[in-house]
């Protein structure tokens, strides 16, 4: 085994995780699951909102309607998580607990649902949503806050993988 080899086999037993390879991995992740769960809530009209409202800034609403723009819709959805996970694990990384993530997804849900969204036609202002779609939104983006935040604080907090190998419990 080379020296850079052995070297990265040591990095890896010793529990030291890159943390853009772990932010962008879990973006992704992320993205495609609660993604997919958006799609699902407007496909059962539990939301009003598109699952391609954030592409409205840079596509028409006759695209953004069609499967197509579903589709673009859940890539910029993916986008938008893996540029979230790199924020959190490079700002948030040594929080411990539930609690950063949820405030966390409240954050960005508050940025899309009541300040930026609305600026930028991504959605419409709150008063004209509907009870349904905020706390279908809402609740989304809690718990996609929450699966961000308590996947890099497990990653980056959980001491036991950094005890040695010999140690005795």
């Amino acid at each position: 085994m080379t020296t850079q080899a052995a070297a990265h086999q040591q990095k890896l037993q010793d529990g030291n995780t890159n943390v853009m390879a772990f932010a962008l991995e879990l973006g992704f992740f992320a993205g495609l699951i609660w993604g997919a769960i958006h799609w699902v809530f407007y496909s059962f009209h539990f939301t009003k909102v598109l699952p391609g409202f954030l592409g409205a800034p840079f596509f028409k609403l006759s695209f953004l309607k069609s499967g197509s723009g579903h589709l673009a819709g859940w890539l910029l959805f993916i986008l938008l998580s893996t540029i979230a996970s790199i924020i959190y694990a490079l700002l948030f990384r040594k929080m411990r607990g539930p609690w950063p993530g949820i405030i966390y997804g409240i954050v960005w849900w508050c940025l899309i649902f009541a300040a930026a969204g609305p600026a930028l036609h991504m959605v419409k202002p709150l008063r004209q949503l509907g009870w349904n779609t905020i706390v279908s939104e809402f609740c989304l983006f809690l718990l996609w806050g929450l699966f961000i935040g308590y996947t890099i604080a497990v990653e980056f907090t959980d001491e036991r993988k950094r005890e040695p190998q010999h140690a005795k419990a």
